[in-house]
């Protein structure tokens, strides 16, 4: 193997650095950078990058990194980690999902070294960090007020991606086209496979989600040939269940929101997902699941404007082994190791 460079950085194999990648500054004159952790393996195998906070307030990838660098499992990997637990620092120093000049900087790549901010980031991280792997897993929550079920997000008609979203140990996988302006898209440009992991909320730390997710990534990491396979097959027999339909239930009336259903609920068509009344507490009207399907996401706060995305359906068949295999993920990560404290 010969050795990388990032951000004029030289790693070599069997090095672990941890690398600045410069960003343009504040106008305050504070320096900014993207902070970036390589761990490259003295055997030859992939590479990986792993990715957080592209939205700025989607804090829970930032501690699935931190926890994954630190894991005793990865000490003898193959191949190359890079792992980037803020790539929109901008938006993380102000706790918001976008830059500061208001773009969404997952709708900016490829970018463009003389682009916008939010162009210069996204070429910056393709060229650097992107172009440099064979597979990455990108770490997302719900938005502001909005929560998801841990769920993995890919293009599930490619044979390989298919395989290492099965090995990320989910019971939900969602068949999600590529948007335009995307990391994945841009990766996908450049022949590298990428995850979408979702779970959580913004502006919070889910320890469910947080545990789920680093599991996860280290499966990935065996299935590609970076670990050696577990002894173990705790957990192995999830069977996850992909839907390739899914859609938002929206609110037909304004008004106070008692939530029935929950994410991870198996709903039936016309069963009730919430209530909405008027400030008196009369109810105004019942909020219908519109088919069979799992509660994937959904939103948090007890208020609804008339229009507003209310509820997150993922439409498949045999919805109930799902709710089972969860509950099974779940246990086995609230009976493992203790989480690391810093």
């Amino acid at each position: 193997m010969s050795a990388i460079t990032i951000g004029g950085v030289e790693i070599r194999p069997g090095e672990t650095k941890q690398v600045q990648l410069q960003m343009p500054h504040l106008y305050t004159d504070t320096q900014m950078s993207i902070p970036v952790h390589v761990q490259r393996g003295k055997r030859v195998g992939p590479t990986l990058f792993v990715s957080a906070a592209i939205h700025g307030d989607e804090l829970n990838g930032i501690d699935i990194v931190g926890r994954l660098i630190r894991s005793r499992t990865i000490k003898n990997l193959r191949g190359t980690l890079i792992a980037v637990p803020m790539v929109n620092v901008y938006g993380v120093l102000n706790q918001s999902r976008y830059l500061p000049d208001r773009r969404d900087l997952n709708r900016c790549f490829p970018g463009s070294k003389k682009g916008s901010l939010a162009g210069r980031i996204a070429h910056t991280f393709l060229t650097e960090i992107v172009s440099k792997c064979d597979y990455g897993i990108d770490l997302h929550t719900g938005a502001i007020h909005r929560s998801n079920l841990p769920q993995i997000r890919a293009n599930l008609d490619d044979e390989q991606t298919l395989a290492i979203s099965k090995a990320f140990g989910l019971p939900v996988m969602l068949n999600a086209d590529i948007r335009d302006g995307s990391l994945r898209q841009a990766a996908a440009d450049l022949g590298v496979k990428v995850l979408l992991y979702e779970a959580g909320q913004a502006l919070r730390y889910d320890e469910f989600s947080i545990r789920a997710g680093v599991k996860g990534i280290i499966n990935v990491m065996r299935e590609i040939g970076m670990l050696s396979q577990s002894r173990s097959k705790k957990g192995h027999d999830i069977e996850p269940f992909i839907a390739r339909q899914s859609g938002w239930v929206r609110a037909h009336e304004s008004g106070f929101v008692h939530h029935v259903s929950q994410l991870g609920d198996h709903v039936a068509k016309d069963d009730v997902l919430a209530i909405i009344a008027d400030p008196y507490g009369g109810e105004l009207g019942k909020l219908l699941s519109p088919a069979e399907g799992i509660v994937i996401g959904k939103q948090n706060i007890p208020l609804a404007q008339e229009g507003e995305a209310m509820y997150h359906i993922a439409y498949f068949k045999k919805p109930d082994t799902v709710a089972e295999n969860m509950e099974m993920l779940q246990d086995n990560l609230v009976s493992g190791p203790a989480p690391i404290v810093y």
